[in-house]
């Protein structure tokens, strides 16, 4: 699907750094979920190519958000070229330490800061729909349909019967409703371990931001705090949870961005209830990204998501149902595959 030696010789058209001795080349570099492929030039300084295939990415939408989060001080990576017809884009290389290897139990806490000012940043951003599409009640439910179609089928087995269908639709309502009552800022959409990186000079790297939109509050602070790749403790996460809404407070009331805040606990049943309905969408995706593209790596990280469900789903009555027939009917189909962890254990704190 990616035309390696076209995109090389795109690269090449730039003269952008020092050349190597033997010529261009360019090395994979681990991307995301979507279609996008990524690779680093040789040259010095370094710079990353990109093939996003247009009948599949939208670039012309990636551009336009690269640039309005770069307007509000969001160190995204600079475009130097594009070629919207071929899907090629030449990046600036932000390094290659993520979060991910970044954090740990001495590190956690100036990381979550950095991330978190900055994601106060990307909240204050203009509300423009032309850039920011609305997430609403459409795309909410049309995500969580991924939960029943392709984890619950697909991947377990399960029949998807009257009974089902009776279960999700007013737990959809519910998430639906929690979301859609949230103040409306900004969202990554994706902002986890993953997708940023620690930067030299003491700055946080923003990638993978293309699906960005106008949704909830809450959503990309659940993406940070309970990330499918790695585990916190519930007490961590929730004083970060209440330190967040105070930093949205102060930050309201500075006029900096402009929110409603809520009290400590309708914040923080709005996150849990933001991160179930992320959780269950993640729950399909990654299901599919096994079943369809073949990116089986991902099922490894099914038993965490799991965990992050049935723990929210145990605290609201609204979801109470969906943990009972989660535990009785899903689990032992899940016990059945190689990727099966005790959801319980599943990504033990750091």
């Amino acid at each position: 699907m990616h035309d390696i030696d076209s995109l090389r010789a795109w690269v090449g058209e730039y003269h952008l750094g020092q050349l190597a001795e033997d010529g261009l080349s360019l090395t994979p570099v681990t991307g995301d979920a979507g279609f996008r492929a990524y690779f680093r030039t040789n040259t010095q300084p370094p710079f990353i190519a990109a093939h996003a295939p247009s009948e599949y990415e939208d670039n012309l939408a990636f551009v336009t958000k690269g640039l309005a989060l770069s307007k509000g001080g969001i160190h995204v990576p600079a475009i130097y070229a594009v070629d919207y017809q071929c899907g090629f884009l030449l990046q600036e290389d932000l390094g290659d330490r993520l979060y991910l290897g970044e954090l740990s139990v001495d590190t956690q806490g100036s990381l979550y800061d950095r991330a978190e000012a900055v994601l106060l940043k990307i909240q204050g951003l203009p509300d423009d729909t032309t850039i920011f599409p609305v997430y609403g009640e459409a795309l909410l439910r049309r995500e969580m349909d991924l939960f029943p179609q392709w984890f619950v089928g697909s991947l377990l087995g399960v029949e998807l019967d009257s009974r089902v269908q009776q279960l999700v639709d007013p737990l959809f309502e519910a998430l639906i409703g929690s979301a859609v009552e949230q103040a409306q800022v900004v969202v990554h959409r994706d902002y986890h371990s993953r997708n940023l990186l620690k930067l030299a000079d003491g700055d946080v790297g923003v990638i993978d931001f293309q699906d960005a939109v106008m949704g909830p509050v809450t959503y990309d602070l659940a993406s940070l705090l309970r990330d499918c790749y790695v585990r916190w403790s519930p007490s961590l996460v929730e004083e970060r949870v209440e330190n967040y809404r105070r930093k949205l407070l102060m930050a309201a009331d500075e006029g900096k961005i402009a929110v409603n805040v809520p009290d400590a606990d309708t914040f923080l049943r709005w996150f849990d209830l933001m991160g179930l309905q992320r959780h269950l969408k993640v729950l399909g995706i990654f299901a599919r990204l096994s079943l369809r593209d073949g990116k089986a790596r991902y099922l490894n990280d099914l038993p965490l998501v799991v965990r992050y469900v049935l723990e929210v789903a145990q605290k609201y009555p609204e979801t109470e149902e969906l943990y009972r027939w989660f535990v009785a009917c899903l689990v032992p189909q899940m016990a059945a595959h190689d990727w099966y962890k005790p959801w319980q254990s599943a990504g033990e704190p750091l």
